[in-house]
């Protein structure tokens, strides 16, 4: 059932349908190198042939994990023969290019930009991430989406009435819900939804009905694939919309995305070692507790494992997420990082400095340091920083949860310390 013309390539409209620019470099014989960026079953590996077969271009597979720098010679060698005898173009299909190594990619560059062969790359991961930037700017990449489940019910119906090349021949019937269901849970994927759909005709064929119902359809797709790389874009993508979930305090999606991630078989301490960063990033201290919170989550995790181990992680997303939020005591670590990296390593107070022999007393260290425990409220108006630093703020807390009252105390303090000095306190 792989399609043989453009027309038959279903789902890729942006890319191929009238009037788009690939669709005019094919018909107009001037194909260029290219990337094929999508899914599985999206149509990478058809739409490449399809390509060598419409412009009578010779298709060569090679294998980004099994060849090697000597066959990519033989296949330049070859390529220059039939160029030269016959006119013809060798388009060169790299599956899972992605896997391409370096020495792989320097071999096939200077014959890429001459021409010598046409390069068409598919690849379920982002190519930025694995291709060499010189490569890249050889060949244009294209993004092809995962086909929707009308579209996967267009083939699927296809497959049915199609006597040459589907099940047309076999005097089978099939119920539309079970279609359906094979349509919907195929995630996007035609491969995955025309193997399921033979199984599911090998189980009517045994029957007197012969007619897929759905629960053949359901045995014969038995849970939807979770697209999920954990070294790709998908994983990055997932994680980003998990932390800007519980960051927007929307506890629903921050759980949607935990459960993409876990049910495609994340490890969970990844995913809970993100929620104690989170914690501490993005809520702070307008709730010191969520810290706390989640590590209990991560102990509570490796004290009971999975599968139990997702209602812990459940709990502290829903707290997280709904937790009032603060980034005031990340600012302020990067505001101090920036003085230190900007002023260098200034002189530290001396009456802050240890003092635990004679001769560095007798040199002052120590002096002038008064303990606040002593004092009356236990604060001491005292210039702790740098007096490069004297005055500065670094710290400035929110009006968030208890922050609110952290800020007032801060404030009170600082004010103090503002009079101390003779001068106005800081707002």
């Amino acid at each position: 059932m792989r399609p043989r013309t453009l027309d038959e390539i279903v789902g890729q409209e942006e890319i191929l349908g009238e009037g788009r620019l690939l669709r005019r470099a094919i018909e107009r014989d001037q194909v260029p190198s290219m990337i094929l960026w999508g899914p599985p079953g999206s149509g990478k590996t058809t739409l490449a042939r399809v390509i060598a077969g419409l412009t009578k271009s010779e298709f060569v597979p090679f294998s980004a994990v099994l060849g090697g720098v000597a066959q990519v010679r033989e296949i330049v060698a070859e390529a220059e023969r039939l160029q030269a005898e016959k006119g013809m173009r060798t388009i060169l299909f790299v599956d899972e290019i992605h896997r391409f190594n370096k020495a792989q990619q320097d071999a096939f560059l200077p014959h890429v930009e001459q021409g010598t062969i046409t390069l068409i790359g598919a690849t379920t991961e982002n190519p930025s991430f694995a291709l060499n930037s010189a490569l890249l700017s050889r060949a244009r990449v294209y993004v092809l989406k995962g086909l929707d489940a009308q579209a996967l019910l267009g083939l699927l119906e296809r497959a049915m009435e199609d006597p040459e090349r589907g099940l047309g021949g076999l005097e089978l019937r099939a119920a539309p819900e079970a279609l359906q269901h094979l349509a919907e849970a195929s995630a996007g994927d035609a491969r995955r939804a025309l193997s399921a759909l033979e199984v599911a005709a090998a189980s009517a064929l045994a029957r007197p009905d012969q007619e897929i119902g759905l629960k053949d359809a359901e045995e014969a797709i038995a849970r939807r694939a979770l697209l999920y790389d954990k070294a790709g874009e998908q994983h990055y993508d997932l994680v980003s919309a998990f932390i800007k979930s519980m960051r927007g305090s929307d506890p629903d999606a921050a759980l949607y995305y935990a459960a993409r991630m876990l049910e495609a078989g994340e490890d969970p301490r990844f995913v809970l070692r993100r929620m104690v960063t989170f914690a501490a990033e993005d809520i702070g201290l307008a709730d010191p507790r969520a810290i706390t919170v989640a590590m209990d989550c991560f102990r509570a995790y490796e004290f009971v494992g999975w599968p139990e181990g997702y209602l812990p992680i459940s709990m502290a997303i829903c707290y997280l997420a709904a937790a009032p939020k603060s980034n005031a005591a990340l600012t302020a670590y990067q505001r101090a990082k920036a003085d230190v990296l900007d002023r260098g390593p200034l002189e530290i107070p001396m009456a802050l400095r240890n003092a635990p022999t004679g001769l560095m007393k007798d040199l002052g260290y120590g002096e002038g340091y008064r303990y606040p425990h002593d004092e009356p409220g236990h604060h001491v108006a005292q210039d702790y920083l740098p007096k490069e630093l004297v005055g500065e703020t670094y710290y400035e807390p929110s009006d968030q949860g208890w922050e609110r009252q952290i800020g007032d105390r801060v404030r009170q303090l600082r004010e103090r310390v503002a009079r101390a000095r003779g001068k106005r306190p800081p707002r």
